[in-house]
């Protein structure tokens, strides 16, 4: 590559960069999540827009404009997927000491019935559904039932991790018992799409190839989650382990580029070898939480945005988007999730108000949301129309989760009923909006 193509590709990566902060922090100033603003840059760039209206500028500042037109494609493809690794391990890294004991039994309802419940529902449905108008080119059907699902159920820790900052709700118990049913179903529906991603991969291969990755995959994430924190805890403390002591930083990221490798040598997701690197790093205590949250700022100030404003310019609402899809998609998920979440709330014994505030707060899609749209769209489990779908969904219940919140504080309503307040981590909480 000479230095003008290179320049090209720095350009368009500092286009991308300073429109996904500015209309990010438009987007804060608006009382709305940042990524929201990051995604919208996206789109205002790509072929919905910019594109069509000046695609000669649009061009110059998106392609290298060499002989070889995949090497813009392949460098925006590292960044892309450089900040979906490092959303996902600061996300793993977020599951630091959520559950407290008080809140145990109704952390487990919640969990159980908020996500279990639209799930089981999803699945049940299956034969209702107009398959064929989600598919995308792997045809692997049972690969998008269980992406359809995910997608019902999911919740974002970033999202409400950042909405609660802003909010100044950050210590409460309603936050503990909220952040804690999002990692629970994060680490169960992150489980469920690795099987997605395995089956979408080996789908031309025989039978007992496919149940061979899937198992490789499910014992990946199990020892990722029971074995991996405590192998990383005895490695980190190793006398001999220099690089721990003299770079924290440096060796934080070695292990995260560590995990992928191994994933990659396996042939297991790379989205989940970052986030099981850093759930890894979840119960290391504060040996390494200065530099965990210097990887957090710079990863969220440069190559996350990036990443969600990539997402976005891979939105063309002129020829990928269906209203009714997301209509019917956006009424069926939030009302199959708020129905789970009541019927876990009424066995925890909330009130009703404290059902209504847990279903909107456990509804807020954010970035898992797009990471599974992203993930699932790059694996040809699901078309770009469906694609469209799931981002929109993921922008507006993140939207309506920080306002119906912020309402409920200004009339001085209770989150919960019975409140009271706890430490709650906030590493990557005070520098993000997902």
């Amino acid at each position: 590559m000479t230095d003008s193509e290179l320049g090209r590709v720095v350009l368009s990566l500092c286009v991308l960069l300073s429109a996904a902060h500015f209309l990010g922090y438009i987007s804060v100033r608006l009382r709305q999540p940042r990524v929201i603003g990051e995604i919208v840059a996206g789109i205002l760039l790509g072929p919905s827009l910019f594109a069509r209206l000046a695609p000669t500028v649009s061009q110059f500042i998106f392609s290298t404009g060499s002989a070889k037109p995949d090497q813009y494609g392949t460098i925006a493809g590292f960044i892309y997927s450089l900040g979906l690794l490092l959303l996902m391990f600061t996300s793993g890294a977020e599951t630091r000491n959520l559950f407290c004991r008080q809140n145990r039994w109704q952390t487990a309802w919640l969990a159980g019935f908020g996500t279990g419940l639209p799930f089981l529902i999803t699945l049940a449905c299956v034969g209702f559904l107009p398959l064929s108008h989600l598919m995308g080119p792997g045809h692997q059907r049972s690969a998008l039932i269980l992406v359809i699902g995910i997608a019902i159920a999911v919740t974002s820790i970033p999202v409400i991790s950042r909405i609660f900052f802003d909010l100044k709700i950050l210590h409460t118990r309603f936050a503990s018992i909220v952040l804690g049913v999002a990692v629970i179903e994060d680490i169960v529906l992150w489980a469920l799409l690795a099987v997605a991603l395995a089956l979408a991969s080996s789908s031309l291969l025989p039978r007992h190839i496919i149940a061979e990755h899937i198992a490789i995959t499910l014992l990946y994430f199990a020892a990722g989650l029971s074995l991996g924190p405590a192998v990383l805890r005895q490695f980190s403390a190793s006398r001999w382990n220099i690089v721990a002591k003299i770079s924290p930083v440096g060796y934080v990221i070695a292990v995260l580029f560590a995990y992928t490798a191994l994933a990659a040598a396996l042939n297991v997701s790379l989205v989940f070898a970052s986030f099981l690197a850093g759930f890894g790093f979840a119960s290391e205590g504060s040996q390494f939480n200065e530099a965990l949250d210097s990887i957090s700022k710079f990863s969220f100030a440069v190559f996350i945005p990036i990443y969600f404003a990539i997402v976005g310019y891979k939105i063309d609402l002129r020829s990928s988007f269906s209203i009714s899809m997301l209509l019917v998609f956006l009424v069926c998920g939030c009302a199959l999730k708020i129905v789970g979440v009541a019927a876990g709330a009424k066995l925890a014994g909330f009130s009703r108000l404290d059902t209504i505030n847990l279903a909107f707060a456990t509804n807020a899609r954010g970035g898992p949301g797009i990471v599974l749209a992203s993930v699932a769209l790059d694996a040809g489990i699901i078309n770009p129309l469906f694609y469209t779908t799931l981002v929109l969904t993921a922008l507006i219940t993140s939207q309506a989760a920080g306002a119906w919140l912020g309402f409920v504080l200004r009339k001085g309503w209770p989150l919960l009923s019975v409140a009271s307040t706890v430490e709650v981590p906030t590493f990557g909480a005070a520098v993000r909006t997902d």
